[in-house]
């Protein structure tokens, strides 16, 4: 039994690599290339760093002692400073000259970003598989009937295609942001201890265009196209705010479509993946939860929450620079993103295997296809010269009397109570044709068609998601 507490997001949900993303490893290898990346640009722009030291740091960017560096933690009580000693242990040929004329926040924050565009880049593609997986769903069900819900109750119908369109296009706006903020995103660069770049102006003597395209070689290496055009001695903490407001943004949108599914589950209309040896309750062998659209509603709701981090820390930032950001995001941006993850991963398993019983489904539709139809019917009958407000209260009447036999246990006999009214003239037969399903659907098909047209571009080239998860 392991006796250290474990985030259940590392242990249970997130993908190996979402994991290796955030791990210790990965991000101090990111500085010590930005570290590469810094000495590299001083030595083609003239300053005191040779080749040599260069290929020497490049060389010992994964030999990380992460021993060393925690010692030296304990004594100096500076993390940067403690890779910056331990990476020099490492590289001592070049140790003189690493982090020259930055601050810390040169590596944390340039790290930081890197590290999100790379699992905003990932997460995209988890994302784009649940969209084909939708779009599949959407457009093989896209004409067939299904009991439409207002207030959850009983209303108009539509196509079991067409609701799932609704969960597609939640997801598409979120594709638009996470665009959004991808095309945004920015470097921070190496600006100093306030943003003035002070100590690059003495090392370059003045020379503001050796700043510059020392900046500049640094985005182009790690494939960024610019920095933020100022900035205190971080990047500015709205960019964590628009992060974590996208992910919350697919959060809403997969907690949307799972509890729908939750809902349709208990009416049998609609069932998640459920697999042939798996338990519903340890209590109740007959029961087949919907665990894993709950569990996506339940890791929502925490992502939605933990994405509140952000504007709050970005709103309490101290003029140039205030270290209250920093404990904080350690833990929500990391969290959010495996969050994220582990959402996805649930809703491409979900999405992969829905179930749609076909025959519950039409069942549904014909107990309550008759109160659809009087409209349609009310029509016929002014057609065969009925008067249209007589007919319409024989309807009201008729319906009520339907209710209530309804309410007592007894099938829906609206058509028979309504065949032996003289107003109507129409014989049972003559009502029940009527009752053609398709004719009540409106444009749902067609609408289902047009928003995956839409969408094909996007979706070119996206493999159908099915993730294997721990449940």
């Amino acid at each position: 039994m392991k006796n250290t507490y474990e985030s259940p997001l590392s242990s249970r949900y997130a993908s190996p690599f979402m994991l290796e993303l955030f791990s210790a490893q990965r991000r101090i290898e990111t500085w010590r290339r930005l570290w590469v990346a810094l000495a590299r640009a001083e030595h083609e722009l003239g300053l005191a760093v040779t080749e040599e030291q260069v290929a020497e740091l490049e060389a010992h960017v994964t030999d990380i002692d992460f021993e060393a560096a925690a010692e030296r933690e304990k004594e100096v009580r500076h993390d940067v400073m403690a890779h910056v000693y331990a990476y020099g242990l490492a590289a001592p040929g070049a140790a003189g000259i690493i982090h020259l004329g930055a601050t810390s926040c040169y590596v944390t924050d340039n790290a930081d970003m890197i590290l999100y565009r790379d699992g905003l880049r990932y997460l995209r593609g988890e994302l784009l598989k649940v969209m084909k997986n939708l779009a599949d769903f959407a457009m093989a069900y896209r004409a067939v009937p299904t009991l439409g819900y207002t207030h959850y109750q009983p209303a108009q119908l539509v196509t079991v295609g067409k609701r799932a369109s609704l969960w597609l296009q939640d997801l598409a706006s979120d594709l638009e942001e996470l665009d959004f903020v991808l095309s945004g995103m920015k470097l921070l660069g190496c600006r100093g201890t306030t943003g003035t770049e002070a100590s690059f102006m003495d090392l370059f003597e003045g020379d503001t265009a050796k700043i510059d395209e020392m900046n500049a070689m640094i985005c182009r290496e790690f494939g960024f196209e610019r920095t933020f055009a100022v900035s205190g001695q971080t990047y500015p903490r709205k960019a964590d705010s628009r992060i974590l407001n996208v992910l919350s943004s697919i959060a809403q949108s997969c907690y949307r479509m799972a509890n729908d599914i939750r809902l349709l589950q208990h009416d049998r209309q609609l069932e998640e993946p459920f697999e042939k040896n798996q338990i519903g309750s340890s209590a109740m062998p007959y029961k087949r939860n919907p665990m894993r659209s709950e569990r996506i509603c339940s890791l929502a709701r925490y992502l939605i929450a933990d994405a509140m981090n952000a504007p709050m820390t970005a709103s309490v930032q101290w003029l140039e620079r205030t270290l209250d950001d920093s404990a904080n995001r350690r833990i929500s941006l990391p969290e959010g993103f495996l969050c994220a993850d582990a959402i996805l991963r649930l809703a491409q398993n979900v999405t992969s295997g829905l179930v749609v019983n076909e025959k519950i489904v039409e069942a549904e539709v014909r107990e309550y296809l008759p109160f659809i139809a009087t409209e349609n019917l009310m029509m016929e009958a002014v057609k065969r010269g009925g008067n249209r407000q007589e007919l319409h209260e024989v309807i009201r009447t008729c319906s009520m009397e339907a209710t209530a036999n309804m309410k007592q246990g007894k099938p829906c006999d609206l058509m028979e109570i309504l065949s032996r009214r003289p107003e109507f003239g129409m014989t049972l037969e003559e009502l029940e044709a009527v009752l053609d399903p398709s004719l009540y659907t409106g444009r749902c098909a067609e609408q289902v068609e047009r928003l995956v047209d839409e969408l094909r571009p996007v979706l070119e080239g996206a493999s159908s998601g099915d993730a294997e998860i721990n449940v």
